[in-house]
Order: structure tokens, then C-alpha cells, then sequence
């Protein structure tokens, strides 16, 4: 009896302390994965507002977890097993990997919103400096010219003009108010514009002309981009076709010899090939995107 108390002790002991160790491990990781979630659904809520589209920042978050935990468990049950430890780590590789593609997601989702509301805003920019121009022309002042364009309600450009002249309304000085639309909006073509404006307003120049100007040369500028992109149209179709190819091939071998596709990636060559793919369809990827995109 004596001799079974400390033997029952002793494992207690460890238990005790691995215990205490793991729930530490896992308070810090669950604190860290907090922490950088809330950074990234702020952020994420930030550009969502720029684009004038208000989600709370824990809506955001709350969704990319939720969807995050369901890709990892979708991913395990797909490619893992229970029955023996390599279908359980090759089905814990595959939810891990859809777990982080998932948390990618909502940022490209917010990066493609916003290239596109930059291309409308720039197609919109030349029929607006025509306008202001007119505008001018017809004996109205610069702030009148604005506020044009954001009666005519078209958005984007009118949403981002309405913010504008609201920010001078309430007492913002125009300079610093064109200084953060050109910050909000990040256009070239807008950059063109507050620059001429400010010369004209410092040097009195006739920004009639200056308008009309500038929107002859967006025009000739999107004209030549339109003809560099249909240009490099099958370049990029190339790349893309390349690298889905490797993509679409282990998928395809995974589906028809799953026993096969789990030990490769359960080895370590298999782990070393998956990782010089990536690090070879990057490379290409970026060759590839580096030779056609050309700034005009």
C-alpha cells in the first residue's frame, strides 16, 4: 500500500505538469491568433471602408474563423484517415493548407475591389475633368466644379468628390482636402489633376485648359494600355495554364490513388518536391508578370 502511493504519484505529477504546460501553449497560441486576427479584420474593415462598403471588423473575423476551421476540417476528412498516423497527418497537412488559403481569401477578395473601383474611378476621371472644365468655363469656381460632379451621382468618383467637399465644408483647408482625396484614391491619373491644380492656384494658370489636357492624355494613355494588355493577353494565359497545370495533376493523382498521393506527402522527399514546386511556380509567376506588365 505504501509502495502504490508514490507510484500512482509520480504519473499524476507528470500528467500534472504536461497538462499545465500544453494549456499554457495553447492560452498563448490561442492569444497570438487573436491578436493577429483582430489586426487583420481592422485592417481589413479600414479598406473595406475606403471602398465605402462598412463591415464591422469582428463580423470580419468572426467569418474568416469560422470559414478557416471549416476548410481545415473539410480538408481532413477529404484527404486524412483516422486509421493510421500517416492518413492522420497527410489529412492534417491538407486542412492546414486550406485553412491558410482560406485566411488568404478575404484579402484578394478586398485587393480585386479595389483595382476595379480604381479603373472605374479613372474611366470616370476624363468625362469629370471635361466637366470641371466646362464648368470653369461657365464662370464656376473650382469647389462649384466638385460639387458638380457629385451631383451627377455616379460612383465611385462622386463618393470619393462628396468626401472632398464635405471635408471643405466643415473647415478642412482645400489643399490638405486634395492632398487626402489623392491619398484615399491612389490614382496616377488624379495625382496629374491635384498637381494642376495646385500650380494653377499658386501660379494662376487657366485650368480650363489644364483640364482639358489632362484628360486628352488619360485617354491616349488608356488607349495605349488597353492595346498592351490585349498584346500580352496569351503571355498571361500562358503563365496561368502553366501554373494550374501541377495543381490540377496532383489533385487528379490524389482523387485516383489517394494511398499513393498520402505517402508522398507524408515523406520528407515528398514535403522537399512539394516546396521547390512552390518555389519554382513562384519564381515563373513573377518572371512572367514582370515581362508583361509594362508601365507606359
Amino acid at each position: 500500500m505504501n509502495d502504490l502511493i508514490p507510484r500512482l504519484l509520480i504519473p499524476l505529477l507528470y500528467f500534472g505538469c504536461f497538462s499545465l504546460m500544453a494549456y499554457v501553449l495553447l492560452a498563448g497560441l490561442r492569444e497570438a491568433m487573436d491578436g493577429v486576427s483582430d489586426t487583420y479584420s481592422q485592417q481589413a474593415a479600414r479598406e473595406l471602408e475606403n471602398l465605402f462598403l462598412f463591415v464591422p471588423a469582428h463580423r470580419i473575423a468572426s467569418l474568416s474563423r469560422t470559414a478557416s476551421i471549416i476548410g481545415f476540417v473539410l480538408g481532413f476528412l477529404l484527404a486524412g484517415s483516422l486509421a493510421s498516423p500517416a492518413g492522420m497527418l497527410g489529412g492534417a497537412m491538407a486542412g492546414l493548407f486550406l485553412f491558410f488559403l482560406i485566411r488568404l481569401i478575404p484579402g484578394f477578395i478586398i485587393r480585386m475591389l479595389q483595382k476595379r473601383r480604381l479603373e472605374m474611378f479613372n474611366q470616370q476621371l476624363t468625362e469629370a475633368l471635361v466637366t470641371m472644365s466646362n464648368a470653369l468655363r461657365a464662370g464656376f469656381s473650382i469647389q462649384q466644379a466638385f460639387e458638380t460632379i457629385v451631383q451627377e451621382g455616379r460612383k465611385p468618383i462622386a463618393q470619393e468628390f462628396g468626401v472632398f467637399v464635405q471635408q471643405t465644408r466643415v473647415g478642412v483647408r482645400f489643399e490638405d482636402a486634395l492632398r487626402n482625396l489623392e491619398e484615399r484614391v491612389t490614382s496616377e491619373d488624379l495625382t496629374l489633376m491635384v498637381r494642376a491644380i495646385e500650380i494653377a492656384r499658386q501660379t494662376g494658370g487657366n485650368l480650363t485648359e489644364v483640364f482639358e489636357l489632362i484628360a486628352a492624355t488619360i485617354r491616349e494613355r488608356t488607349r495605349i494600355e488597353g492595346r498592351i494588355k490585349s498584346m500580352t493577353a496569351m503571355g498571361r494565359l500562358q503563365g496561368i495554364v502553366v501554373g494550374l497545370i501541377p495543381v490540377f495533376l496532383m489533385g487528379a493523382m490524389t482523387i485516383l490513388d489517394p494511398a499513393m498521393m498520402i505517402g508522398f506527402y507524408t515523406s520528407v522527399m515528398g514535403i522537399a518536391i512539394l516546396l521547390l514546386v512552390v518555389v519554382l511556380l513562384t519564381i515563373g509567376f513573377l518572371v512572367i508578370k514582370k515581362i508583361v506588365n509594362i508601365e507606359i
